[in-house]
């Protein structure tokens, strides 16, 4: 499916590029639409495409020596994958798949990678992902150390908590199964626990959202009861 100029505007890393620019982007690259749990992004592909979330939700994983599927990040509307076998020419080192429904954007590496060393708008904005993905990586390295589940599961909401000192929410929050193998826990385990905080409180369903007291869900993540 073709793509207009205007799309490409839409995505925070692409802005401040010149229209004809875009324009020229826009003819070389294509969209496509993917089914839930659908292989957006094979790993050890060879790099050949900056990609560009349009709409869904997408996931990247990994897979253990044994096999078990390993959760490692979410990828949302206005967000990009595959900078890193852009960036080194290595293989892609995880696979994507789709969550839901999901429209992506593939602009081809040899039209977008000398962009992001030449734009300092683009270089700036590419390297302040990598350094908040890493953030979060460590933080999700601190999060597995925890031994107790409800701890390790409610640390990990945490992660996904978005809004001020008001009303704080999980927007469009993910399946029991999504956090399972982003926890290394049992589907099972997190919707035991989901039933526990959802009736002390802690979490309220609204909708595809999940509304969080993040007082006691700091609490329970620190180790506490949040009586």
């Amino acid at each position: 499916m073709a793509v207009h100029p205007l799309l490409l505007q839409q995505f925070p890393l692409l802005k401040s590029l010149p229209a004809d620019v875009l324009e020229r982007l826009a003819g070389q690259a294509s969209s496509q639409s993917f089914a839930k749990r659908e292989v957006v992004l094979p790993k050890s592909t060879a790099p050949r495409h900056l990609c560009l979330l349009v709409n869904g939700r997408l996931q990247a994983i990994d897979f253990t020596l044994d096999g078990r599927e390993v959760g490692l990040y979410f990828i949302d509307p206005g967000d990009y994958f595959a900078e890193l076998a852009l960036i080194d020419g290595q293989p892609q080192p995880e696979l994507v798949i789709s969550n839901s429904v999901s429209q992506v954007v593939f602009v081809p590496a040899a039209e977008v990678r000398p962009l992001l060393f030449s734009t300092p708008a683009m270089a700036e904005a590419l390297c302040r992902r990598l350094a908040q993905r890493v953030r979060v990586q460590v933080t999700h390295r601190q999060i597995l150390g925890l031994t107790n589940p409800l701890q390790r599961i409610c640390a990990h909401l945490e992660l996904l908590t978005l809004g001020g000192d008001g009303q704080r929410r999980i927007v469009k929050a993910p399946t029991h199964q999504e956090i399972a193998i982003m926890v290394s826990l049992t589907r099972e385990t997190v919707t035991r626990t989901f039933q526990v905080l959802q009736t002390r409180g802690v979490l309220t369903r609204d909708g595809e959202d999940l509304v969080v007291d993040s007082a006691r869900m700091s609490d329970l993540a620190s180790g506490g009861t949040s009586d």
